[in-house]
């Protein structure tokens, strides 16, 4: 296994998660899929277990959990379930726009009830012309004494809908470009704020992917987060900080989708031996295994340089996310191909884990974005 240099009491909280995904969110997992009803029971069983408090630190009522704990965390959540490992995921995600650039005051506000579990978080950027091109979103916010008035949609946000708590990017100033997008929280009984269409998607189908509108939505000024023109740099380093958290997803995936290809290759007997015996599979398994494995290295390494603060690491989550979630695609193919027809077939998990797998590759920034990302890091280096 990937070193890893987990404090001890943090072994014991993954050890404890592992146990509970096993045990509980893993005969879950195929009808969370087929019903495609968010799992509230998943979400209060995360909340009980003080695994939605991991991503806030002590002083807020969180747990105040390191990076590396939280990639382990969503690994072995989505190793299970790729829904309930999202739960996990997003709550950072949706909360962190607050942890970089909120004010002691928001912190107090939002944090100690999105720990609990209470609330839920969602991150609002992606709008239906928006994606890859943060810069050309349309949704605005136009100051009136003390209020902001926003007007415009965001699209595909998970959690959109369920959440309480929205962190959402707007043009305070349209002709500034990037430099005039700035950082709100929404809450969701704010006047003016509704969900519009849900989606049906192919993959994570318990996690409500929503549109946000905002018709005259009315924000107090002391929603905003840090200042007006600061929006653009608050969620490019919030994905910097998250995208780990994606790529372990696809780890969890991978690993999933890997244990079931070896455990089936044991048992299914063709021509009088299991299929594991013959060398065909063997080369297939082993490179599963490799590629799972380099991923879990890409995905800790990044985890342990936030924690120790460097400051440099966009290039290396960009890679993290990117590698991993390649690879799960990759190693749920092959899963499908192990079992061959059986791998078709819903019966079995391993097309549902090929089907959640997909998105690691689109959302929090396409591995398109990713490569420039690493690109421009490798040409501006001094």
């Amino acid at each position: 296994m990937a070193i890893a240099h987990v404090a001890e009491d943090e072994q014991a909280l993954i050890a404890a998660i592992r146990e509970l995904a096993q045990e509980r969110v893993a005969p879950r997992a195929a009808e969370i899929d087929h019903t495609g009803e968010f799992p509230w029971d998943m979400k209060e069983l995360l909340a009980q277990q003080d695994i939605l408090a991991m991503p806030f630190p002590a002083e807020y009522g969180g747990v105040g959990a390191s990076e590396l704990a939280m990639v382990m965390a969503i690994e072995e959540l989505s190793r299970c379930c790729a829904t309930t490992g999202l739960l996990l995921a997003v709550q950072q995600l949706g909360s962190t726009p607050i942890l970089l650039a909120g004010t002691d005051e928001q912190k107090k506000q939002y944090f100690p009830r999105l720990a609990s579990g209470e609330w839920l978080a969602a991150f609002g950027l992606t709008e239906a012309g928006s994606g890859s091109d943060a810069a050309a979103m349309r949704t605005v916010a136009v100051r009136k004494g003390d209020t902001y008035i926003l007007n415009g949609a965001k699209r595909f946000i998970t959690n959109g809908g369920l959440a309480q708590v929205n962190t959402v990017f707007a043009l305070t100033d349209p002709a500034a470009g990037t430099r005039g997008i700035s950082a709100f929280i929404v809450d969701k009984d704010f006047p003016g704020f509704s969900v519009g269409r849900i989606e049906d998607k192919m993959g994570i189908k318990g996690s409500q992917t929503a549109e946000l509108i905002f018709t005259d939505c009315e924000v107090p000024a002391q929603n905003l987060l840090g200042r007006e023109g600061d929006g653009f740099k608050i969620a490019m380093r919030t994905l910097d900080r998250t995208r780990p958290g994606i790529g372990a997803q696809a780890l969890g995936i991978a690993q999933g989708a890997l244990d079931l290809a070896v455990s089936y290759s044991k048992q299914r007997i063709q021509f009088n031996k299991p299929i594991a015996e013959n060398q065909g599979i063997q080369f297939m398994l082993a490179d599963m295994a490799t590629k799972v494995e380099a991923a879990r290295l890409m995905v800790y390494n990044v985890a342990e340089m936030i924690d120790r603060g460097e400051q440099n690491f966009s290039q290396y989550s960009a890679m993290a996310k990117m590698f991993a979630s390649d690879a799960a695609i990759e190693v749920t193919n092959d899963a499908i191909q192990v079992l061959g027809g059986y791998g078709y077939m819903k019966e079995y998990p391993a097309e549902r884990m090929m089907r959640d797998a997909k998105i690691t590759q689109i959302y929090e920034g396409t591995n398109q974005i990713q490569r420039l990302v690493i690109a421009r890091a490798l040409l501006t280096a001094s």
